[in-house]
């Protein structure tokens, strides 16, 4: 049994955009599922520590065959969490995560959560895999975050076209393409 994790972004939860259907598809390949409620006040910035503190809960479920998926401000919360740990994780997917290239919509409020200053080789080298999306008409996130944090990880840019921030209000309820790509990763 391979651990994953979902990590919401800013004002997320659990239960929105494709994270259901993400874990209810994970877990038909035997997986456990995690998908933590982080504090996060609308119209407020979210606290980094107050997110560690939540993730204490779970770091036992944590190890070297574990999957992390951030999704916008979960993908930096993610960073952080590869900068800090002991030990490599099997995979980091980032979704339409924000690394501080202007133009970000929500840049003050997001840059409070824990800068955009991160250690690269420190980060590289904590997952054996790394998958980065981003798309062209992403309202929050410009696509040049993407396109950065693929070349920092030096990884391919899984380029979506037309797939806003990936979430509910872009149609984003369901995400084959990210199944696909982590059932490759399950079956390693």
């Amino acid at each position: 049994m391979r651990n994953v994790f979902i990590f919401h972004g800013t004002e997320g939860y659990p239960r929105e955009n494709w994270f259901p259907w993400l874990k209810e598809q994970l877990e038909s390949r035997n997986c456990k599922v995690f998908v933590p409620q982080f504090p996060s006040p609308p119209g407020e910035p979210a606290s980094i520590a107050e997110w560690f503190k939540v993730l204490k809960d779970y770091e036992q479920y944590i190890d070297a065959n574990t999957i992390l998926i951030g999704h916008s401000l979960g993908g930096v919360f993610i960073l952080r969490l590869l900068e800090k740990f002991q030990h490599p994780v099997k995979a980091a997917v980032l979704v339409g995560t924000p690394i501080g290239v202007r133009p970000i919509l929500n840049y003050g409020r997001d840059s409070s959560f824990s800068g955009f200053n991160f250690n690269w080789p420190a980060i590289k080298i904590k997952a054996e895999n790394f998958i980065v999306y981003h798309s062209d008409n992403d309202p929050y996130v410009s696509l040049g975050n993407g396109e950065k944090l693929a070349k920092e990880l030096g990884v391919d840019l899984t380029f979506v076209p037309n797939a806003g921030h990936f979430n509910a209000k872009a149609g984003y309820t369901q995400f084959p393409d990210l199944l696909e790509k982590l059932q490759d990763i399950i079956d390693l």
